[in-house]
């Protein structure tokens, strides 16, 4: 039952990972990015086009950039996931 959430918990880790490195090092392209995360080019390139959709990220001809949501959303993170963990401990079984 939890295969699906951990899964996505996975594709989160990443995604977050593609979106620290381009906010640190931006403007990065891909080949730059899959050296610094050791990741495959076809993994990174599906987390660049996410976070394009999600508008954390924006396309230069420099490479991958940060925009300002996703500085608020590193900002704000650990917060996020305190509050989804607290609702996650509502669901343990005494």
């Amino acid at each position: 039952m939890l295969d699906k959430i951990l899964g996505e918990v996975d594709l989160l880790e990443r995604h977050l990972s593609v979106m620290r490195v381009v906010s640190t090092m931006g403007p990065i392209g891909i080949m730059k990015l899959t050296e610094e995360l050791g990741l495959s080019q076809h993994r990174v390139r599906y987390s660049l086009r996410v976070l394009e959709q999600m508008q954390y990220i924006k396309a230069t001809p420099s490479g991958a950039v940060a925009t300002s949501r996703a500085d608020d959303m590193l900002k704000h993170f650990d917060e996020s996931l305190d509050e989804l963990i607290s609702k996650l401990q509502t669901l343990k079984l005494q």
